[in-house]
C-alpha cells in the first residue's frame, strides 16, 4: 500500500471556524503533501507540469471561494483587496520558483525551495491572514459592528500571538526540511533495494553457473544453476573449497597465470577444461573476479562458469538467423551480398568471370491462392532443394524474398558456360511437384548478368539481372535471357 509522506502535517489549530474554508485548507495541505511526495519520485522535470497543474487548479478554486466569502462580509474593504493581492503574489512567486527548474541549479535543490515556500506561505496565510479575516467575519456574524469586531479581533491577534505564529512557522520550516531529507533518503534506499532485488533475480535465474567464495576459496553462495550442474544441494556446497570442485583452478601449470591476473587486474577470463565420465573432456568459459574492501584486501571471489559448447551453439544459431532464410535455409540477401563481393575479389585476382542469375517463379501466386500459404511454403522448399541439386559446390543459391531467388555461377569464361546449368534448372523446376494429395506445376524465368561485362558491384549486377529476368517473362516465361551490353 502506498503512503504519502506528510511534509505539512495538518493540525486542528489551523481551523478558522469557517467550515468551507477549513475543508478546502485540508484539501490544499493534502495536495502539497502529494506534490512533495511525487516530486521526490521524479528523476528529472518530466511530469512536473501535471503535478503542478492539480495544485494550482485547486488553489485557484480555493482562493475564489475564500474571496467570495470575505467580499460577502467586507465588500471591497482594503482587507479584502490585500487578501486578493496575497493570492496573486502566491501564483507569481510559485511560477518564478518553477522556472528555476530550467536553470543550472540541481533539481533536488529547486524542489526543496518549492516545498519550503508552499509550507511556509500556506501556514502563515492560514494562521495570520485567514485567521484574522475569519475572526472578523464570525464576530460580525454574531451581531457586532465592523468597528466592534475589529477591536475584538485586535485583542485576539496580539503581538504575543504574532510571535507564536513566527515560532510555529520556524518549527514547520525545520520539520519540512528534515522531512524532505528523510524522503530523499527513503527514495535512495528504495532505489538501492530495487537494484539489489534485480541483482538477486539475475543471480538466481541466469543461465550461467555462479559461485561466490571467501578469500580462502570456501564457497559462501551459489546460484541454482551451479547446484544443478554439480549435482549437489545448496547446503552441501556451502563451505566446500572451489578448487576441490574445479581442479583446473589449482593446476600447477595453468593456475599461476590465472591467479596472477586476478590479483593484479582484478579478474581473469578464459577456457578451463576438466575430465568427465568415460574419459571425455568438457570445456567451460570462466570469468573470475576478486572483490576488495576499502583497504584493498581481497575478501571474496566471484566465478561465472559458461558452457563453451552452448555458447558456440548460441553463436551459430544467431549467425544462421542473420545469414539464412528461415523457410528454405538458403542464404539470404545479406549473405548473398557477402558471397558476391567475395566472387568479385576472386574474379579480379584470377581474371575470371561469374554470372548472376535472377530467378522468379512463374504462376506461383495462383498455386499459393489455390492450396494456401502452407502449401506455398512447401513448394518453395522443394524448388530450393532442386536448385541445390543442380548448382556446383562453389556456386551460391539464395532466396531474397517471396518467390525470387539468385544464383551465382562461379568461374565461367562466357555465356555458353552458363547455358547447360540454366537449361537444367528450367527443366528440373518444370517437373511436377507433389503437395499433399495434389500435383502442381510451376516454371521459372531467369535473367543473367555477367561480371564484369554488365556490372561491377552487388547492386548493379542484381538490378541488371532482374531487368533481364523481366525480359524473359515478356518473351514467354520458362526461359533464360542474358542482359545486353
Amino acid at each position: 500500500m502506498t503512503t504519502t509522506t506528510e511534509i505539512f502535517p495538518w493540525n486542528d489549530n489551523f481551523n478558522t471556524g469557517i467550515d468551507t474554508i477549513d475543508q478546502q485548507h485540508v484539501k490544499l495541505v493534502a495536495l502539497i503533501n502529494k506534490l512533495a511526495d511525487n516530486l521526490y519520485g521524479l528523476l528529472d522535470t518530466n511530469g512536473l507540469d501535471s503535478i503542478f497543474t492539480e495544485l494550482l487548479s485547486y488553489a485557484d478554486y480555493h482562493f475564489h471561494t475564500e474571496e467570495a466569502i470575505w467580499t460577502k462580509y467586507f465588500r471591497n474593504n482594503q482587507l479584502v483587496l490585500n487578501h486578493k493581492d496575497a493570492h496573486r503574489q502566491f501564483f507569481y512567486s510559485l511560477q518564478n520558483l518553477k522556472n528555476e527548474v530550467n536553470t543550472e541549479q540541481p533539481f533536488s535543490q529547486v524542489i526543496s525551495k518549492i516545498i519550503s515556500f508552499l509550507t511556509h506561505w500556506l501556514a502563515y496565510h492560514i494562521l495570520n491572514n485567514d485567521m484574522h479575516m475569519a475572526h472578523l467575519a464570525l464576530a460580525i456574524e454574531s451581531g457586532l459592528s465592523y468597528e466592534e469586531a475589529n477591536i475584538n479581533v485586535k485583542d485576539k491577534m496580539t503581538k504575543a500571538t504574532q510571535a507564536l505564529i513566527e515560532i510555529i512557522l520556524s518549527m514547520y520550516d525545520k520539520l519540512s526540511i528534515r522531512t524532505l531529507h528523510l524522503v530523499s533518503e527513503i527514495r535512495e534506499r528504495q532505489k538501492a533495494d530495487v537494484k539489489l532485488l534485480l541483482a538477486a533475480n539475475v543471480f538466481k535465474n541466469t543461465f550461467d553457473k555462479i559461485c561466490i567464495t571467501d578469500s580462502d576459496f570456501q564457497i559462501v553462495d551459489v546460484n541454482p544453476k551451479f547446484c544443478e550442474i554439480t549435482h549437489l544441494k545448496y547446503d552441501e556446497l556451502i563451505g566446500c573449497n572451489l578448487k576441490t570442485l574445479k581442479p583446473a583452478l589449482d593446476d600447477q601449470e595453468f593456475s599461476p597465470i590465472l591467479w596472477e591476473n586476478v590479483k593484479n587486474k582484478g579478474y581473469w577470463s578464459g577456457e578451463i577444461r576438466y575430465p568427465v565420465q568415460k574419459g571425455k573432456i568438457e570445456s567451460e568459459w570462466l570469468t573470475l573476479s576478486s572483490i576488495k574492501d576499502d583497504l584493498g584486501t581481497i575478501t571474496n571471489y566471484v566465478g561465472v562458469f559458461s558452457n563453451v559448447s552452448q555458447l558456440l551453439k548460441r553463436k551459430n544459431t544467431l549467425e544462421s538467423l542473420a545469414n539464412y532464410d528461415v523457410l528454405t535455409h538458403l542464404p539470404n540477401r545479406f549473405l548473398l551480398k557477402d558471397r558476391l563481393e567475395q566472387a568479385i575479389v576472386n574474379s579480379n585476382r584470377n581474371f575470371e568471370r561469374f554470372a548472376v542469375c535472377y530467378l522468379d517463379l512463374d504462376n506461383f501466386k495462383p498455386v499459393n491462392d489455390r492450396f494456401g500459404h502452407a502449401a506455398g511454403d512447401q513448394l518453395l522448399c522443394e524448388v530450393a532443394n532442386r536448385f541445390k541439386r543442380i548448382i556446383r559446390r562453389n556456386d551460391t543459391v539464395a532466396r531474397i524474398g517471396g518467390d525470387e531467388f539468385v544464383i551465382i555461377l562461379r568461374q565461367i569464361k562466357n555465356e555458353e558456360d552458363c547455358k547447360d546449368i540454366l537449361s537444367r534448372l528450367l527443366v528440373d523446376i518444370s517437373q511436377p511437384i507433389q503437395i499433399g494429395t495434389e500435383t502442381t506445376l510451376v516454371t521459372t524465368s531467369i535473367g543473367v548478368a555477367i561480371y564484369p561485362q554488365h556490372g561491377h558491384d552487388f547492386e548493379s549486377l542484381l538490378k541488371i539481372a532482374d531487368k533481364a529476368m523481366y525480359a524473359s517473362k515478356q518473351l514467354g516465361k520458362s526461359q533464360y535471357h542474358f542482359a545486353s551490353d
